[in-house]
C-alpha cells in the first residue's frame, strides 16, 4: 500500500510538486504520511498550496483539507 498527498491550488486543481521544488514522499502507512504533512504544511502553504488530499494507492482517503488557519 502506498500513501501520499495530492497538493492543490486555491481553485482545488492538483499541483505537480516538482513545479514547487517539493518532493512529496510516498509512505507505506497513513501515520508516516500524516507526520510528513505535519512537518511540511507551513512550507506548502507559503508556496501557494491551499488544500491537500490524502491518497492510498491513488484513491482518496480524505480531503481536501485546508492548510490555512480558519
Amino acid at each position: 500500500m502506498s500513501w501520499t498527498w495530492q497538493l492543490e491550488d486555491p481553485t482545488g486543481e492538483p499541483v505537480d510538486p516538482a513545479t514547487l521544488g517539493v518532493e512529496v514522499l510516498e509512505t507505506d502507512n497513513q501515520g508516516d504520511a500524516e507526520s510528513w504533512l505535519g512537518e511540511n504544511w507551513r512550507d506548502l502553504l507559503e508556496r501557494g498550496i491551499a488544500t491537500v488530499t490524502l491518497l492510498r494507492d491513488g484513491e482518496r482517503v480524505y480531503g481536501p483539507m485546508n492548510l490555512a488557519a480558519t
